[in-house]
């Protein structure tokens, strides 16, 4: 369809031109449940575009089988997307009145279902 440029090579390495030096993306991943061959191609050149690569998804109810996967990259080889820039406390969570987002869930983000991880971690 018209968004299948979106997943291609040649777009990452567009974005990566776009980037500052220390630059990170985040981009639509599709779903673990769906497309999980496109996810492990677009692991794969995401990694021989950028030293840090992650997959992460999230529960989105509207969305085909109920979540979204993201494609993070980053241009600096010491990013950490698997924890938050800023630990959130309860107090915080509370105060910025959160529903969903906590620190905790970020880090859950990243835990993969143990069919996606193996695929994952072949890459």
């Amino acid at each position: 369809g018209p968004a299948e440029s979106l997943f291609k090579e040649s777009y990452y390495q567009l974005m990566k031109t776009a980037l500052r030096e220390d630059g990170i993306l985040c981009c639509q991943g599709e779903c673990q449940w769906l497309h999980l061959d496109l996810i492990k191609e677009m692991r794969q050149f995401c990694k021989s575009l950028f030293p840090v690569v992650e997959y992460a998804y999230c529960t989105i109810p509207t969305y085909p089988s109920g979540q979204i996967g993201f494609m993070l990259c980053s241009k600096n080889p010491n990013t950490n997307f698997r924890e938050p820039v800023q630990q959130l406390s309860q107090q915080q969570v509370e105060e910025r009145s959160l529903k969903y987002y906590n620190s905790d869930i970020h880090r859950a983000a990243f835990i993969l279902p143990e069919f996606a991880r193996k695929v994952s971690q072949a890459v």
